[in-house]
């Protein structure tokens, strides 16, 4: 690759690293990046995965040493999360996702518009309204599994399940996510390297910018908290459902 090819995807790595960290959907700048220097897509999305999981590793770093990762039982969905998302992968190469591209868009758009209808969605912790093993264990394997089928909007499905059935804030959500998102990248990663899926050198250089973003994105949320995270999960949430629809509408 040439250095100005592996110069935009440091910076494609930049972008998607630092609002990856704030409320997921970074692959909305590097997956089309990745596709665009003329990889092939079982290898964009394998080196997706290995770029993003290191940008996620900064993240939730920094955010476990924030206290943004106490909720109890979160290592069962953690486990889950990542075994689930292997099996997703397998059963990808095996069949067709072509049914949940045209699903997914209108599942994300109600994420959005329940989010946009609910201005105080996240900003303080709410009530309980699901076991917190229970949630692990439902989640982790649904959430993982899709993440490794299909994967937009993972974060996002996760985000609202958090606030809505575990009443946690939108920062303690932003937590949960990112360990579990990072679960379920590692155990795609696993996979799609298993099948030679995964270019070293355009990953490597995304990773360089992973890890600036990663780092400036966290640490605004940690500074900012629920009040910042919310407008920035709407337009990541908006932008994605607008990218699928148009993707099945050019199709």
């Amino acid at each position: 690759m040439s250095p100005t090819t592996l110069a935009l995807l440091f910076l494609a790595g930049l972008v998607g690293g630092f609002i990856d960290a704030i409320a997921g959907g970074g692959g909305l700048i590097t997956v089309p990046a990745l596709l665009a220097v003329g990889l092939p897509p079982q290898i964009a999305l394998g080196t997706n995965k290995f770029q993003s999981s290191c940008g996620t590793i900064i993240a939730v770093t920094r955010y476990l040493r924030a206290g943004m990762m106490k909720t109890p039982w979160l290592w069962v969905a953690v486990i889950c999360s990542f075994l689930a998302s292997m099996a997703g992968v397998h059963v990808l190469s095996i069949i067709s996702n072509d049914t949940l591209k045209k699903i997914i868009p209108w599942m994300l758009a109600a994420v959005a518009i329940y989010t946009a209808l609910n201005p105080k969605f996240g900003i303080h912790q709410g009530l309980r309204k699901f076991p917190l093993i229970a949630f692990a264990l439902i989640f982790g394997c649904i959430l993982g599994f899709y993440d490794g089928f299909f994967g937009p909007g993972t974060g996002s499905f996760w985000t609202v399940a958090c606030v809505a059935l575990l009443g946690l804030d939108l920062r303690h959500a932003t937590g949960y996510t990112k360990a579990v998102n990072l679960a379920s990248n590692l155990g795609a990663l696993v996979i799609f390297i298993f099948m030679h899926s995964v270019n070293y050198t355009a990953g490597a250089a995304m990773i360089a910018g992973q890890l600036i973003g990663a780092q400036l994105g966290s640490g605004l949320v940690i500074k900012h908290g629920a009040k910042f995270i919310r407008p920035v999960f709407l337009c990541v949430v908006f932008a994605l459902t607008a990218k699928l629809i148009w993707n099945g509408f050019h199709q």
